[in-house]
């Protein structure tokens, strides 16, 4: 949190063969070591392998696994008193996007073995079915905010 204004958000500019903002995002968070050009090889080549598997076009593959993972609520830590609570909250669109890709790129990297096209390429059609590992992460979200639902009072 900065002590003087606002911080205002960054504009990602849209990936060259989507045009796509959210493409770009996922494609900034799966870089590593500021190797662009690789990240973009392995994102392209997984929505090429995802949407050949799945009969569909790439963008609609990208689009219907980040439906499917994005969280609606998820619990957030809040002391009362000397007892901390876990109060079930909405979340925002801009977090719902930031935890789906993280959960995608994080399953795709635990997946060992194959190559990262081939593993990214398996997480967004899992995804796209309803199933994988980042699917399961949203709806242990979900279950834990129903879960704590008798705390949502305590939200601030």
């Amino acid at each position: 949190m900065p002590r003087k204004g606002h911080v205002k958000k960054r504009v990602t500019s849209p990936d060259p063969k989507f045009q796509s903002q959210a493409i770009s995002k996922f494609i900034n968070c799966l870089m590593i070591g500021g190797k662009k050009s690789i990240a973009e090889r392995i994102m392209y080549g997984a929505l090429d392998l995802a949407a050949q598997r799945l009969g569909m076009e790439p963008v609609d593959v990208f689009e219907k696994a980040m439906a499917n993972v994005r969280p609606v609520v998820e619990v957030r830590p809040r002391r009362v008193g000397g007892a901390t609570y876990q109060v079930p909250v909405e979340v925002e669109p801009d977090r719902a996007q930031a935890l789906a890709i993280r959960w995608i790129i994080g399953y795709a990297r635990s997946r060992k073995g194959i190559p990262m096209v081939e593993r990214l390429a398996r997480e967004l059609s899992d995804a796209c079915k309803g199933e994988g590992g980042a699917v399961k992460k949203k709806e242990d979200t979900h279950r834990m905010a129903e879960a704590n639902r008798a705390f949502a009072h305590y939200r601030w």
